[in-house]
């Protein structure tokens, strides 16, 4: 990861990242090889306190007020005033006097956002952080995340969601049974991925003329429409299609779903939801 940046981390259920967050906040070690964390080891408790962590599900004390999950974490950091919990509480509409227990669900992930970002660290990791969030406040939390690595914070968002993770990640991780098989920016992924061109035609639309024409995968064409999807560069596509009478061009931008998809395609694995 890149200081300052939003750095996706994606894979299907199994595929690694949970067990990866666990490692980088030293709650496993790993059989081989080493972690490194902000420069240090991910046990250090120097390191630690530098760290921020949402996880999928916080489990608290139900009897435990937020004040008191907020004081606790606060001693065990240094016992400094945290920077952000006033604002936070205010932003997010947060009673920190009730018990965890009686908190709805929504409220509940609340708690979470405000301990992981409280102290102001230079890296959060976050583990599905808007699952439980209604739309507004998921847009509030990315606005969130934005101002704050627009400060200098880094973020590791390992997310389901990636429409969410589109729109905030400057590069993306594919994980896959537990090996990386990608790590660019989102637009260099998209550039890579199959793009699908629509052909709208008059006379007879014709398949054929697509036959053995580098980088087209697939052709379906019925109806004055040919469909093609395209791997890599579309320049063969189109000067094929010159050969008929084009008249109209419809071209689809692979979006990150479907860059994550072409890493499973006809694999059998679990897609991500």
């Amino acid at each position: 990861m890149q200081r300052g940046e939003v750095f996706g981390f994606l894979g299907p259920n199994g595929a690694g990242k949970t067990t990866t967050i666990r490692m980088l906040l030293d709650l496993l070690r790993p059989t081989r090889g080493t972690a490194e964390v902000l420069g240090g080891a991910p046990g250090d408790p120097a390191v630690r306190r530098r760290l921020g962590f949402l996880p999928a599900s916080l489990h608290v004390d139900p009897r435990y007020r937020g004040d008191d999950l907020f004081g606790f974490l606060t001693a065990l950091r240094g016992g400094s005033p945290p920077p952000l919990l006033a604002a936070l509480l205010d932003r997010f509409d947060l009673d920190p006097t009730r018990p965890v227990g009686e908190l709805s669900t929504g409220n509940r992930r609340k708690v979470g956002i405000v301990q992981a970002f409280m102290h102001r660290p230079e890296l959060v990791i976050l583990d599905e952080p808007t699952s439980g969030l209604d739309p507004l406040l998921q847009h509030e939390f990315l606005e969130l995340v934005r101002e704050q690595v627009a400060g200098g914070m880094t973020v590791f968002l390992s997310s389901h969601d990636l429409p969410e993770v589109e729109r905030v990640a400057h590069r993306v991780a594919i994980l896959r049974r537990g090996e990386l098989v990608a790590v660019d920016s989102v637009a260099d992924l998209r550039r890579r991925a199959r793009q699908r061109i629509d052909l709208f035609v008059s006379g007879e639309a014709d398949a054929a003329a697509f036959a053995a024409v580098p980088g087209v995968v697939e052709v379906d064409a019925r109806d004055g429409l040919v469909r093609l999807v395209v791997e890599g560069s579309v320049d063969a596509a189109l000067k094929a299609a010159a050969r008929l009478t084009v008249e109209r061009v419809v071209t689809h931008e692979a979006d990150l779903a479907e860059v994550f998809l072409e890493h499973y395609r006809d694999r059998g694995e679990e897609r991500p939801g």
